[in-house]
């Protein structure tokens, strides 16, 4: 879907071109659409190609009728397997017109069109590119919280039992974190070009706001490489967990299984076809046996099985007053 804003009184306003400067906003792109930005706009098949492919990184280059710029955005959707993702967005400055396309929707778009971004001005594009890109940085870090906070309620779901569906949930949020670290790495290759080439003229105040667009940007990259190493010890963690955890149960079936071989095999004895020592004792006398052994063999097992708590060590009086002291200092 193609959609044409220009902007009135401060704020963007669906409209039609004019003589002022628009802004072309191309979101869900569908075979029409390319055919109309081919023909109306004039721009390669090639180009928007690349623009449409999801594994495209940032990259700037110089056109004969305008400058392309391709930035990696954030999106979240709560539907996909892995909920948070990026994919490239395309902005094309020609000399009157700016024009965006991405093959979804993102919250970026979002903002820019419902008029959430403060300070947004069509009649600066190189200020409006810099506005992009820097609402790009802010969902970044946003998700990246988002993704920390449900690492956290997730850990804490693991603590209490260890499932296939919360593990799953983890890697899906390891996978969210490489794409993130990828991206960012990315567009930090993208801001450095733009602040040290004239491809797009920047005044005095957008080279500053374009610098700490790529402060935030550094910021970004290094929470996500400190949530990516925190949850790849994570997953870790609990997979020395999962393993104890079959270690302890395989114990105990190869201690039960030891101890049941015990009566099965006096039984075994007594129930041959020929002379063994007692075999013809008065009465009952070899089940009392069996049943014996088999009482010590229950007992036996409930040695080898119970649970050995380990004893924590007793805390002196000169250790309290050490740990009162220490708190003291601490308030």
């Amino acid at each position: 879907m193609i959609t044409i804003w220009k902007q009135e009184n401060q704020k963007l306003v669906e409209g039609t071109s004019s003589d002022s400067p628009i802004w072309v906003d191309a979101r869900n792109v569908t075979r029409e659409d390319i055919r109309t930005i081919e023909t109306e706009y004039g721009v390669d098949t090639e180009i928007i190609m690349d623009i449409l492919d999801q594994d495209e990184l940032s990259r700037i280059e110089k056109e004969d009728n305008y400058t392309l710029i391709i930035v990696r955005l954030p999106i979240f959707i709560a539907t996909n397997e892995v909920s948070y993702f990026t994919l490239p967005l395309g902005i094309i400055l020609f000399p009157n017109m700016v024009l965006t396309i991405c093959w979804a929707d993102c919250t970026v778009l979002s903002d820019l069109s419902n008029n959430r971004v403060r300070g947004l001005s069509l009649n600066d594009l190189p200020a409006f590119v810099v506005r992009v890109l820097a609402r790009a940085d802010l969902i970044f870090l946003r998700y990246l919280k988002e993704i920390n906070r449900r690492s956290n309620s997730i850990e804490l779901e693991l603590q209490k039992s260890v499932r296939n569906l919360e593990l799953i949930q983890l890697l899906n949020l390891e996978k969210s974190l490489v794409y993130f670290t990828t991206s960012l790495k990315s567009n930090q290759l993208l801001f450095e070009k733009l602040m040290k080439t004239k491809l797009i003229l920047l005044d005095e105040e957008d080279r500053e706001w374009m610098e700490d667009v790529a402060t935030d940007n550094r910021q970004a990259i290094e929470m996500a490489d400190i949530y990516s190493n925190i949850l790849s010890g994570m997953m870790d963690a609990f997979a020395s967990v999962i393993s104890n955890n079959l270690s302890i149960v395989m114990k105990r079936l190869t201690v039960i299984s030891l101890v049941l071989m015990i009566p099965t095999m006096i039984t075994s004895f007594f129930g041959m076809n020929i002379n063994l020592p007692m075999g013809n004792w008065l009465g009952y006398g070899a089940l009392a046996v069996i049943l014996f052994l088999c009482f010590l063999s229950s007992i036996l097992a409930m040695f080898l099985l119970r649970d050995k708590k380990i004893k924590k060590p007793k805390i002196t009086e000169t250790e309290r007053k050490r740990r009162r002291i220490k708190n003291r200092a601490a308030q």
